[in-house]
Order: structure tokens, then C-alpha cells, then sequence
């Protein structure tokens, strides 16, 4: 008999990130999925696909039980508040209980978060609290972390190491640097019990080769490429595209990124939670934190490609994977934007096995494949 799949809860599943991390936790044959999402920048649609994809690849004689362990259960709540969290675990304790977390719900927009500071703080950095909260009552102590290369600023280092000074500059960075401060706080005071991880995204792009599940966020996309697939399909092409500044020291000018695949992104959360039981990564969470070592076990990761592209570069990249005919204006630098950010994802191949299978002519076409086959996005009719 093979060994029951661990739960896991996966905050904000029906996301852009969260929908491609919950897949590769079912594809690994190890986890089942338990969500809390609100909704309020994705649909449902998206995590019945999820579990399709994942049935779908099972084998000719998988039995009935095999794909109901494919189906992610979904409660619908908000993570600001303690008791929606709660009645997740709650309903678990008669389910074998809840293995491990996988904290990807936020507000992630760098201008927005400018804008809107309160809202940014509150939604990013109280409903981890209150997570880690339940969390501890529930005496369930493994979490990985969705955090971002905005921690570091703009770094003096390129391509930038974990070590980096930490120095955000703008407020969703800031919210990020803050929540990896509580996560090693907490780890700190109790170093045989807690466990966590905090990966640094850089720039996820693409979507799962079948088209099927993608990033669909309600209203007008604010990062380059949904927005540039959402253009081609015809929606907010008349506005054009805005680039926020051309005179950044980069070789054109304009913000270079470190793009990688949101399945490679994805796969690395899955190597992220089989690290959570090794003792060897934490010896030395100073080479893997950027505000020292400690005696808990907490240690953040770059997942980047190693390799930057300038906005222009991606505009190129979507125009040969879409056909479109990219019309834009060279606008102000926008606050919050630093000139490079590219990862150092040394540590991460070391250490979580993290590697990066696919290159940007896949991202561009991933990207664009699901937008071509579901121009509205999940509320497209078939």
C-alpha cells in the first residue's frame, strides 16, 4: 500500500502562483490540498481545472480513491481573520491534520502598495500573523513562505546572493522583509519545533504547458507579461503600454528581470516542503537569510533563472510568441522600481535541488496559450 498523501494548506490556491503550486503538490503523488481563499483576485474555475490536470495524469488504472485524493477542498474566508483560518484546521483534526503550510496569499503589486499602504500591511502582514497563529495552536509547525526579490532593494551585488543586505523599497517589499522577520522570530523561539522557508520569488511568468490554468487577475493585470498576453487578445490595447523609464543603467534602459517559469517556480515550493525535515539546510541560516544567523530553523532561497531580460527584451519575446504589434510610450520611473534584479539561485540548486527547466521562448508561449484559448480568462465559455 502506498504511503497516504500529506495535507497541505495552501493559502490563496486559486491564484496566478498558488493554482501551479497546488498542481505540482498533486502531481508529486506526496501531498493532498486544502485551500483558504477569498477570491478577491481570482475564481474557483481555476482550482476544478487544477484537479482535472492532476486526474488526467493519472495512470489507466488509478482507482477512484487516487483521484478523490486529487480534489482540492476549498474554503471560502479571509486570512485576516483568525477564525476563518481556524475552522480550516478545525475541520482537519478529523482528516489527519493539516502537515504543513504553504503561505502564498498577499497583495502583490509594487505600485499599488505605494498607493494603498494600510491595506498592504494589514492583508500581508496580519494574516500571516494570524496564520502562525492558528498555526501554533494547531501544533502544526512547517511552513513554506511566498516571499519576493523585493526584500533586497536595489542591491549592490548582481546577480544577488541571500546574503544581501536586506532593504526594500517600496511598501509590498517591505511587507515581505517584514513577514521573513517574523517567520525567524518565531522559528527562533522555538528551534525544535518550528520549521520554515522562505523562497524569494523573482518574476514568474508562463502558465502550465495545457493552457488550461494561467494568471486571470480581476481588473487590468499589473506586471508585464499578463498584460501583454491580455493585449493581444484585444483588452486594453488602445491604451498601450506604459514603460516606466528608459534610463536606467541597463544595457537598453529600461528594468531588467529575473523571468522564470511559474512551473519551475511552482516545483520549487514542492522542493521546498521535502527540505523542511532535513537538519543539514539549517546549520547555517546565515548564508541563507540576509540578517544573520540564529539558533532556529529558518532560511530563505532565491528562485530565479540566474539570467535578467529588460522590459523590452519581454515586450520582443511576447510579440514573437503572439503576433501582436506592441505599440508603447516611455513614461516617468515608477516609485518602488529598482534598475536589476537578478537571482543568484545558486543556494536553491544546492541545497532544495531547484532547477529551471524551461526558457523563455516556453515562458512566452505558456503565457500566451492560456490567454489564446480563454481570451476572458476563466470566465471564458467553452
Amino acid at each position: 500500500m502506498p504511503s497516504p498523501r500529506k495535507n497541505i494548506l495552501v493559502t490563496g490556491a486559486a491564484g496566478y502562483i498558488g493554482s501551479h503550486i497546488a498542481l505540482c503538490c498533486l502531481l508529486s503523488g506526496e501531498y493532498s490540498v486544502v485551500t483558504i481563499d477569498n477570491f478577491s483576485n481570482s475564481f474557483p474555475e481555476g482550482l476544478k481545472r487544477v484537479t482535472k490536470i492532476a486526474q488526467d495524469a493519472l495512470p489507466a488504472d488509478a482507482t477512484e480513491e487516487d483521484k478523490k485524493a486529487l480534489e482540492i477542498e476549498v474554503f471560502r474566508g479571509d486570512i485576516t481573520l483568525k477564525e476563518d483560518i481556524n475552522q480550516v484546521f478545525e475541520a482537519y483534526k478529523s482528516k489527519g491534520g493539516i502537515w504543513g503550510v504553504i503561505h502564498v496569499a498577499a497583495h502583490k503589486a509594487v505600485g499599488e502598495s505605494g498607493e494603498k499602504p494600510i491595506q498592504y500591511y494589514e492583508n500581508n502582514i496580519t494574516a500571516t500573523i494570524n496564520l502562525l497563529s492558528i498555526m501554533e495552536k494547531y501544533e502544526v509547525y512547517r511552513i513554506v513562505y511566498s516571499s519576493s526579490a523585493t526584500v533586497y532593494g536595489a542591491p549592490k551585488q548582481i546577480p544577488i546572493p541571500e546574503t544581501s543586505v536586506l532593504a526594500p523599497e517600496s511598501v509590498y517589499g517591505r511587507t515581505k522583509h517584514m513577514s521573513e522577520l517574523i517567520l525567524k522570530d518565531v522559528c527562533d523561539s522555538k528551534p525544535d519545533l518550528w520549521r520554515a522557508i522562505g523562497l524569494r520569488y523573482f518574476n514568474p511568468a508562463g502558465s502550465h504547458p495545457s493552457g488550461e490554468i494561467g494568471e486571470d487577475p480581476r481588473g487590468k493585470p499589473g506586471n508585464l507579461l499578463p498584460l501583454l498576453s491580455q493585449m493581444a487578445t484585444g483588452k486594453f490595447a488602445e491604451e498601450g503600454l506604459k514603460i516606466f523609464g528608459n534610463d536606467y543603467p541597463t544595457p537598453d534602459g529600461t528594468c531588467v528581470r529575473d523571468y522564470l517559469h511559474v512551473m519551475d517556480l511552482a516545483q520549487g515550493h514542492v522542493d521546498a516542503l521535502a527540505a523542511l525535515l532535513r537538519d543539514d539546510i539549517f546549520q547555517n541560516q546565515a548564508s541563507g537569510t540576509g540578517f544573520g544567523g540564529s539558533g532556529g530553523k529558518y532560511k530563505a532561497y532565491n528562485l530565479g533563472k540566474g539570467k535578467g531580460m529588460s522590459v523590452l527584451q519581454m515586450v520582443e519575446a511576447m510579440r514573437k510568441a503572439t503576433g501582436f504589434d506592441y505599440k508603447y510610450t516611455i513614461v516617468g520611473r515608477r516609485t518602488g522600481d529598482v534598475p536589476d534584479l537578478t537571482a543568484d539561485p545558486s543556494l536553491a540548486n544546492k541545497e532544495l535541488g531547484f532547477t529551471c527547466k524551461y526558457g523563455l521562448e516556453e515562458m512566452a508561449r505558456d503565457q500566451w496559450g492560456f490567454n489564446k484559448k480563454y481570451p476572458q480568462g476563466y470566465e471564458t465559455k467553452k
